[in-house]
């Protein structure tokens, strides 16, 4: 378990929900072991999906890059002494099928 408190580096969230996301990323450090990012991940990627609806992505480690499209208002991106975490939820809207998301649904 890590003691440090969150520091953020980039977000555009409500300050309430970068509060929920980093009670969050204690919670996990709590439940699993500080170098199993994997479990880690998944475990803020599921609660978090449970609370707001799918399609967010949690990334999770000491070292990593990225280049990623998200919706606004969901984006944080913080750390915890050595660990980074990168939560965010994908713009895609799944009330509407795939063809409908690119343009090209056809009336039958």
């Amino acid at each position: 378990m890590l003691e440090g408190k969150g520091v953020v580096r980039e977000t555009d969230m409500a300050e309430m929900m970068q509060n929920q996301v980093m009670e969050l990323a204690h919670q996990a450090l709590d439940a699993h072991e500080v170098f199993d990012c994997q479990s880690i991940a998944h475990y803020i990627k599921q609660k978090l999906d449970e609370t707001y609806g799918p399609a967010w992505n949690s990334v999770v480690g000491k070292d990593f890059g990225s280049c990623i499209t998200h919706l606004c208002g969901s984006f944080i991106f913080f750390r915890v002494e050595m660990i980074e975490f990168l939560i965010f939820k994908d713009g895609k809207d799944f009330s509407i099928s795939k063809e409908e998301a690119i343009g090209v649904f056809q009336k039958a």
